[in-house]
Formats: structure tokens, C-alpha cells, sequence
């Protein structure tokens, strides 16, 4: 029996937040206390939680990391902290810390390892969002060391499931498709994907990165960083063929614009070490994908419960 038995969730209406509140009702024994946007640092004294999942941040696609590069780091920097320093003062027995991929250089070795984190500046598309979660790591290994504080880090790529932000510039790539293409799917007229469609991707399915996250809290307790996130890779060209194959989309409407930018050509990462600790097994991406836009089909038009 874990002695986390009252977890507080930061991000609570996000997509992974909402992902753990599928285990929630798994998990009778353990009380969750999912944290808003709206919610002030006293809901964390008022709830005394013995456990925190930090799943809330600024994040977005190109376009928004290319428009808001200070709101996004100054905005994430200051959640990180906010949330040690209410740990750290509330005694909380244990922290967890969400990092991205997409902190590490564009030019370390495939696949990335933990270690490479700090071997070189992030990709000029996402560097303040990427400077944001790299200080995660330094904080770990400060906050343990001064206040001998069980906190520790875990680096997920790319996100999608159900809940997840579809709003056309904060949307991550899936989420963006799966919008336009739903929204274009009775018309005749072209759609337009960013870059030539060739550069790989990794995304990890919000209930297998829940799963991850609770074992994670049970069972994993270091100051080295640790990627869990899925090591399936498709081509972008590939994802959005997927995408308009579940939606019924004539695949020679897609069309690829070399124009637009299309980010950093490959991000690998290296789950062996959570794997090989864990024994975890990940939702293949095309069933992940086809239960998330199933449920962005069923749910599209009820504004209470989709991100628009």
C-alpha cells in the first residue's frame, strides 16, 4: 500500500490531470485533489495533500512558442517554483515535476538520454518553454540537497488524449490536426499541413503518461531526471494520414507547406531506464488516436468540456 494516500494534481483540467481522474476512480484507497487554474497556493494548506503531481504549464505549438516566448517562460518558471516552495513549506512527503522533451539540444545523440539535458542550448521554435523545464532539473537536486525534500523529475514528449487543448494556437500538432481536419471534413477545399511532412515524432497517450506518473510517486524516488514518455515514432506526413483516415478524409486533400516551418526533424528519447524499472507497456499511438478523436467527435460542440 503506497503512503502517498492524499495526492494533490496541479493542472487538474488538463490533459493528463484528467487522465489520473480515470485512475482516481480505480484507486478508492487514495483521495485526489485536482488543482485549477483558478485556485489560489492556499487550496494546497487548506487540502495538506502527501503527495503532488505537477502536471500545469504554458505550453503550445510553433505558432504560440514563436508569440509568447516570455509568457511562457516567465509563466512556467514561476508554477515550478511556486509549487516547491508550498511543498517545500507544507512538508509535503512527495513532489513530482514534469519536464519536456523538447528541452534537450536539437544536436545530442539519438536517442536522448537524461544526461543530455543540459549539453547544449534547446531548439531555437521552443527555446523559452525548453529553459523553463530544464530548470526543473537544477531545482530537484537543490531543494533535495538543501531541505532534504523527496522531489523528483520526469521528462514526457508530447502529449495527446482525450481533454487535450485544441485551440488553434496553443494546440500541439495532434490536438491542431485533429481540430482542422474534423472542422474540414465535409468540404472539398485542401488542407494544409506545416513543413514537408518528414520530420519524426514521439507522442505518449495522457493515460499511459498517468499510469507512469503513478507508479512513479509508489516507486521512484532520485534526483536523476527520467524520460517515460513512448518511443513510437511516426513522420508527421504519417500522423496526418492517420488523422484523416479515422475521419473518413481522402488523403489526397492533405497538402504539405514548405513555407511554414515545420520545428526540429527528430526527438527520440531513450525510456530504458523507466522501462527496465517499472516493466511498463505503452498504448500503441493509432489506438490512443483513435479513441481521442472519438471522443473530440462525440464532445466537439459541448463547450464545458472541450478547449477551443
Amino acid at each position: 500500500m503506497s503512503r502517498f494516500r492524499k495526492i494533490l494534481v496541479t493542472g487538474g483540467t488538463g490533459v493528463v490531470g484528467t487522465a489520473i481522474k480515470a485512475i482516481a476512480r480505480e484507486d478508492p484507497e487514495r483521495e485526489f485533489v485536482f488543482f485549477g487554474s483558478r485556485e489560489s497556493l492556499r487550496f494546497f494548506k487548506a487540502h495538506k495533500p502527501d503527495g503532488i503531481l505537477h502536471f500545469a504549464a504554458v505550453s503550445g505549438g510553433i505558432q504560440y512558442t514563436s508569440k509568447y516566448p516570455a509568457t511562457m517562460l516567465r509563466d512556467n518558471l514561476l508554477m515550478n517554483f511556486n509549487v516547491l516552495e508550498a511543498a517545500r513549506l507544507l512538508g509535503v512527503g512527495k513532489t513530482v515535476m514534469t519536464l519536456s522533451a523538447g528541452m534537450y539540444p536539437p544536436d545530442a545523440p539519438i536517442p536522448l538520454r537524461e544526461e543530455y539535458t543540459h549539453q547544449g542550448y534547446p531548439h531555437d521554435t521552443n527555446y523559452s518553454y525548453s529553459f523553463a523545464k530544464r530548470m526543473i532539473d537544477p531545482s530537484i537536486k537543490a531543494y533535495r540537497a538543501e531541505y532534504g525534500m523527496s522531489v523528483i523529475g520526469l521528462v514526457s514528449n508530447g502529449i495527446f488524449g482525450e481533454n487535450m487543448n485544441f485551440k488553434n494556437e496553443e494546440a500541439v500538432m495532434v490536438g491542431a490536426l485533429i481540430r482542422r481536419f474534423h472542422e474540414n471534413r465535409n468540404s472539398d477545399e485542401r488542407i494544409a499541413i506545416w513543413g514537408d511532412g518528414s520530420p519524426l515524432r514521439e507522442y505518449t497517450y495522457s493515460q499511459d503518461l498517468a499510469r507512469a506518473f503513478m507508479w512513479c510517486l509508489d516507486h521512484y524516488d532520485d534526483a536523476q531526471i527520467l524520460n517515460v514518455g513512448s518511443t513510437e515514432e511516426h513522420e508527421v506526413g504519417e500522423i496526418a494520414r492517420m488523422i484523416a483516415d479515422v475521419l473518413g478524409i481522402a488523403k489526397g486533400r492533405l497538402f504539405f507547406d514548405t513555407s511554414k516551418p515545420a520545428g526540429i526533424y527528430r526527438r527520440n528519447t531513450d525510456n530504458s531506464k523507466f522501462v527496465r524499472l517499472s516493466g511498463f507497456r505503452y498504448t500503441p499511438f493509432r489506438d490512443g488516436l483513435e479513441r481521442t478523436i472519438r471522443w473530440f467527435s462525440e464532445n466537439h460542440d459541448r463547450s464545458e468540456l472541450i478547449r477551443l
